[in-house]
């Protein structure tokens, strides 16, 4: 039991009382205070004497239930955290003895458990927003999540639910990854095909999202599905356009060549276009040279085909009758019949009709003159045989002039190798079936 101090213990109190009682006698004395008021005064002290010790005691009965009441909430208050923090090895004996003791064994467990939850929340909390804010990089909205704090579920803290949030957190972050790459990549491939065709990078770029060239201000890439496809449609419309210029240039370099020749350009005029024809061969994925599909290309060469054309038009007549010329020679050298006045007289009807591709025209007679050279080689063996039966012919009618010469026998020196020859010349002749030298007779005709 609690020991009163002196000041409060019973004696000390009587002493006290009675010492004032005594005081106070002596003051009513003094005063002429009668009896009446002298009982009324004292009842009335009594009376207020027990008011402060009621009150007291009320006081410290409510103090009581209030530990108790405390006592209660920290022990709920234990329970509940243990359950969202999910401690189920935790376990809590309340102390016997007083209220106080009680409480001062509950107060470090509960703020021990608070200091926990508070940490525990804020990790969810660093978590959470994390994932809201890489989801809502992904679905394109991630400025408004900045302004807002994710909810926590305070009933829900255990080990193993912050775990499943940072696996899925984890899973987020390589989605992410992949994504800047792809993005990086489309970049990347943007930024080639911007230096092959000289189209403008940043603004081509910029027009897809300002974060993907402007990253001030902390701003990171966009990496959103809005973003993604609109760079690989980017991406693949400037391949189309990468494929469609190259076609073009290769069209327009393999004319190049064709005009040359048939102008007979120089070389110095050719090598001006080199970096042109040289892409005739060359598949889409081997053209990188810097600035070799622009569009300021494309009009030079298409500028100079068209000078090239004009000047094709003004030679071509010269060009088509070179032509003929050389294939009346083959003919001519070949004993072969042509009709050289109507045949240029057509092809005058043609050109100055505006009817016919000359292009065409000349590959035509190109044609022509390919058959008649084959023609005439497989008309050589017949030549050579005609022109040693003509050989053979004049030596036969010398011999049969001389054999009528009544002189031949003074003929001079020499004169017998003359008639040898001439008598071999016979034989062969004499050899030939009649079908064979009527054939060359009108062949030579």
């Amino acid at each position: 039991m609690t020991t009163l101090p002196p000041s409060l213990s019973p004696s000390h109190s009587q002493t006290t009382c009675a010492s004032l009682l005594q005081e106070l006698q002596i003051i009513w004395d003094e005063i002429g205070e009668s009896d009446g008021e002298r009982d009324k005064m004292l009842l009335e002290l009594e009376q207020e004497c027990l008011d402060i010790y009621r009150r007291k005691v009320e006081m410290t009965r409510k103090f009581k239930a209030d530990l108790h009441h405390s006592l209660a909430l920290s022990q709920s208050e234990i329970a509940q955290l243990v359950s969202a923090l999910g401690e189920h090895s935790f376990s809590f004996l309340r102390e016997k003895g007083t209220l106080k003791q009680q409480m001062s064994s509950v107060r470090p467990v509960l703020e021990d458990l608070r200091s926990k939850k508070e940490q525990r929340v804020k990790d969810f909390t660093e978590t959470q927003s994390q994932i809201a804010r890489i989801c809502a990089e992904i679905a394109g909205n991630g400025q408004s999540i900045m302004s807002s704090d994710p909810q926590v579920n305070e009933h829900d803290l255990t080990v193993k639910k912050l775990g499943e949030l940072k696996s899925h957190l984890q899973e987020l972050q390589n989605e992410k990854i992949i994504r800047l790459q792809k993005v990086n990549n489309h970049i990347n491939m943007i930024h080639e095909l911007s230096v092959v065709m000289s189209f403008d990078f940043l603004k081509t770029v910029s027009g897809i999202h300002s974060s993907l060239i402007d990253l001030a201000n902390g701003q990171s890439k966009s990496i959103s599905n809005d973003t993604l496809a609109k760079l690989t449609g980017m991406v693949h419309s400037l391949q189309q356009e990468k494929q469609t210029r190259l076609q073009k240039l290769q069209c327009l370099g393999s004319t190049l060549i064709e005009l040359w020749d048939l102008l007979d350009s120089p070389a110095d005029e050719r090598k001006r276009f080199e970096h042109v024809t040289s892409l005739i061969s060359s598949s889409i994925d081997e053209v990188s040279r810097q600035g070799c599909l622009g569009l300021d290309i494309i009009e030079q060469v298409e500028v100079e085909v068209e000078r090239l054309n004009v000047l094709k038009a003004s030679k071509m007549k010269e060009l088509v009758f070179k032509r003929q010329n050389e294939l009346e020679e083959i003919y001519k050298g070949v004993h072969m019949d042509v009709n050289s006045d109507a045949a240029r007289q057509i092809l005058i009807s043609l050109i100055e009709s505006d009817n016919v591709d000359m292009s065409n025209l000349l590959s035509s007679m190109d044609d022509q003159i390919a058959k008649a050279k084959q023609e005439a080689l497989s008309r050589r063996d017949i030549l050579d045989k005609v022109e040693k039966w003509k050989h053979a012919s004049e030596e036969e009618k010398w011999l049969d002039d001389y054999e009528k010469d009544e002189n031949r026998y003074s003929a001079g020196r020499g004169v017998h190798k003359n008639l040898k020859r001439a008598e071999k010349a016979r034989i062969l002749v004499s050899k030939l079936p009649c079908k064979l030298i009527i054939i060359l007779i009108s062949f030579v005709e």
